[in-house]
């Protein structure tokens, strides 16, 4: 999926709209009626609107639209086009929610059922916007500006200001909320990172062998992929050996697998996964 959306704008304009309906939707049917506060602008928004004569979505779209005003002025135009694309378009789709589907109380009596809605939709709005580049704004411009005009660790202070947010929530509406809202803000943090290192998941080959011309021959022409050989020696035999180390998809890795256990039964292969590959033909 990744090769084929980064880099190419029409997709990735569909999958930031994606996420942004994502994000719209976890949050205007799950968290906002429930008070759920997992920190960024939307948990600030659902504390606010406690205290203010305005609905939640209304709060979220004058701050984030403050906020992207604060980072073309202070960071230019260049700060960030994608951030400033599903800031606007999630904006936009709270507010027509609201208008749409106005919701009065939770959807069903089963808060735990909900909160896991609740996570897991902007959850993977979240993973996949990061995949390509982007987020979903708020937050993520204080962190921009954080990191121009101060030396604060900028994820040390994104996590108190998400922490403090999901404090207010105790005070604002009571023990189970905010209890709810920590255990919504601890997991959505561990499910942002599950679901990219699954995007992100390749498969790493070291192959040990006695014929490595047809296997470089296959990961080349069918698999279009490169490798690196090298020649080694057996500990016990003594014999010359050829060591092939290549990096692929899950389903490349499969059909790889199945050739070389064709051609040479006897070979060696340490398969390992990886979610971090820099280099040309997987992440810059």
């Amino acid at each position: 999926m990744g090769l084929k959306i980064r880099g190419n704008l029409f997709y990735e304009i569909v999958l930031m709209t994606f996420c942004s309906v994502l994000f719209a939707v976890g949050n205007h049917f799950f968290r906002f009626p429930n008070n759920f506060t997992f920190g960024g602008v939307t948990g600030l928004a659902v504390v606010l609107q406690y205290y203010l004569p305005i609905s939640t979505a209304t709060i979220n779209f004058i701050i984030s639209n403050l906020l992207l005003v604060v980072g073309f002025l202070v960071l230019g135009r260049g700060f960030g086009a994608k951030t400033a694309y599903v800031s606007i378009t999630l904006s936009v789709f709270l507010s027509a929610l609201e208008k749409l589907c106005p919701l009065e109380k939770p959807l069903t009596d089963q808060p735990i059922l909900e909160l896991c809605y609740g996570i897991a939709l902007p959850g993977l709005a979240s993973a996949l916007l990061f995949y390509i580049g982007a987020s979903g704004g708020g937050t993520d411009i204080v962190a921009m500006l954080l990191k121009k005009y101060t030396s604060i660790d900028i994820g040390r202070a994104l996590f108190f200001a998400d922490a403090l947010i999901v404090a207010s929530a105790f005070f604002t509406f009571g023990i189970q909320v905010g209890l709810y809202s920590v255990l919504g803000l601890v997991v959505k943090s561990f499910l942002v990172d599950t679901v990219i290192e699954n995007i992100n998941l390749c498969k790493s080959f070291n192959i040990i062998c006695s014929n490595p011309e047809p296997i470089c021959q296959f990961i080349m022409d069918r698999l279009h992929h490169s490798a690196t050989v090298y020649q080694a020696q057996g500990a016990f035999t003594h014999a010359p050996k050829t060591v092939i180390i290549t990096v692929m998809s899950r389903p490349q890795a499969a059909a790889l697998r199945a050739y070389i256990k064709s051609i040479e039964p006897t070979a060696f292969m340490i398969i390992t996964n990886s979610s971090e590959i820099i280099g040309k033909g997987f992440q810059n």
